[in-house]
C-alpha cells in the first residue's frame, strides 16, 4: 500500500533551509496537494521523497520502510519535474511507453496503456512528433503521459499543468485525478495555483518557509484559514487592524484604527486584545444602497479592471480604508470609476485572527 510518512525532515543548502523539520503523512490512495508561494520548499520536498536530493536530517518511509538510503530507481516513485526531461530522439509515443517497454510488458498491454495515456492528454494524433516539434504545453502533456505509464504506485507531480492553456488545464484537472484514483495510485501534486489545489485535492498542505502551516480538506482551508497569510493566499482578502471591543451571541466587535466599529465573526480572543479581521474579496459586496446598516460603509470606486467572468474594483471608504472587491461581471458593469457606492461586509465572513508577531504587512508577504 503506497503510504508515505515523513519524520523531522530537514534539507539545508548551505545557510538556506528549504525544508524545516517537517512531519507529514500521506495516506494510501490520497490525492494530496502541496500549496504555497515560490520558495516555500515544495519542489525540494518532492525531490527528497523521490530520492533526487539527500536530506540533511530526518527520515522518509514508504509502505512502512525507511528509504533514506534507497536510490531513486528502487523507491517505486515516479517524479514529473517542471523540466519534462523527454528523450529528444524519441517521438511522443516512444517517450510515453518507455517505462513499460523497458520492463518487458506484453506488447498488447503496452499498446493499450500508451494509447489511453496519450488520448487522455490530447496528444494521440501527434504521437509521431519529436519533442522539438511539440510546443511547451504539448511537451508537458507528453511528460505527464509518460509518468502515468511508469507503473509506479506513487506519483509526484511538480506543477504538472503549469504550461497548459486555460481550457485544457481545466479539463486535465479532473481527468488527472480520476485516472490516479482509477489506477490506485497515491499522488502528491505541487502547485502555487490556489484554484487548482481547491478543485483537485483530497487534502491540501499549506507550506511556507519549509514548514506546514495548515493541513486539511479544501473546504476547511478555504473557509477556516488559521492565519491571515492563508486567508489572503487562498483567495485575496481585505484586512482591518484594530482591537476587540465587545462580544455578543452572534459574534464580536472590532474597533479599527480609524475609530470605526465593525461587527465580526465569533472569536476566542478576549475584549481588549489587538486583532486582525479579514474578508475575501469575492465576499466584499458592492452596491448602490446600504443593505442592513450593519457593516455598511460608503465609499468611492477608484479603479475598475475587467477580467472576463469577474471584474476587480479598488475602492476607498469614507473612513479612509482601502478595499478590494471582486464581483461577477454580470453585475459589475453597474459601477464605474468615480461612482459613489456602498460596501457591505457580512460579519460572519469577517474572520478574526491574532495580530501576527511580525505585523500584518510582513505576514502577507508571499515568501
Amino acid at each position: 500500500m503506497p503510504e508515505i510518512r515523513i519524520e523531522k525532515l530537514r534539507k539545508a543548502f548551505g545557510g538556506l533551509v528549504a525544508v524545516d523539520s517537517l512531519d507529514l503523512q500521506v495516506r494510501d490512495g490520497e490525492y494530496l496537494t502541496i500549496l504555497g508561494p515560490t520558495g516555500a520548499g515544495k519542489t525540494t520536498l518532492l525531490r527528497l521523497i523521490a530520492g533526487l536530493e539527500e536530506q540533511t536530517s530526518g527520515s522518509i518511509f514508504i509502505d512502512g520502510k525507511c528509504v533514506n538510503s534507497l536510490p531513486p530507481e528502487d523507491r517505486k516513485v515516479t517524479f514529473l519535474s517542471q523540466t519534462y526531461s523527454l528523450f529528444p530522439h524519441m517521438d511522443a509515443w516512444q517517450n510515453t511507453i518507455f517505462g513499460p517497454t523497458a520492463r518487458g510488458w506484453d506488447p498488447e498491454k503496452v499498446e493499450i496503456i500508451g494509447r489511453e495515456m496519450l488520448e487522455m492528454v490530447h496528444l494521440y494524433e501527434r504521437k509521431d512528433a519529436l519533442p522539438n516539434e511539440l510546443s511547451g504545453g504539448m511537451q508537458q502533456r507528453n511528460a505527464l503521459a509518460r509518468a502515468l505509464c511508469a507503473d509506479a504506485k506513487i506519483l509526484l507531480l511538480d506543477e504538472p499543468l503549469r504550461a497548459l492553456d486555460a481550457r485544457l488545464r481545466l479539463d486535465l484537472r479532473y481527468e488527472l485525478k480520476k485516472l490516479v484514483k482509477d489506477m490506485g495510485m497515491t499522488a502528491i501534486h505541487v502547485t502555487h495555483d490556489q484554484e487548482e489545489a481547491l478543485t483537485i485535492s483530497d487534502r491540501i498542505i499549506m507550506l511556507r518557509s519549509g514548514k506546514v502551516i495548515q493541513s486539511g480538506p479544501p473546504q476547511e482551508i478555504f473557509n477556516k484559514p488559521e492565519s491571515p497569510f492563508i486567508h489572503h493566499f487562498i483567495g485575496e482578502a481585505n484586512f482591518i487592524e484594530g482591537t476587540i471591543t465587545g462580544k455578543g451571541e452572534r459574534g464580536a466587535r472590532l474597533t479599527g484604527q480609524s475609530g470605526r466599529t465593525y461587527d465580526v465573526a465569533p472569536t476566542e480572543l478576549k475584549v481588549g486584545t489587538k486583532a486582525v479581521a479579514g474578508i475575501k474579496t469575492e465576499f466584499t459586496i458592492v452596491g448602490k444602497e446600504p443593505r442592513d446598516g450593519v457593516n455598511d460603509f460608503p465609499g468611492t470606486v477608484q479603479r475598475k479592471l475587467f477580467l472576463g467572468r469577474f471584474t476587480d474594483y479598488d475602492l476607498i471608504l469614507d473612513n479612509g480604508h482601502n478595499v478590494h472587491a471582486r464581483l461577477p461581471s454580470s453585475v459589475a458593469h453597474k459601477f464605474d470609476e468615480g461612482d459613489r457606492v456602498n460596501v457591505h461586509m457580512d460579519p460572519e465572513r469577517l474572520l478574526v485572527f491574532p495580530v501576527p508577531g511580525k505585523g500584518l504587512a510582513k505576514e502577507l508577504e508571499m515568501m
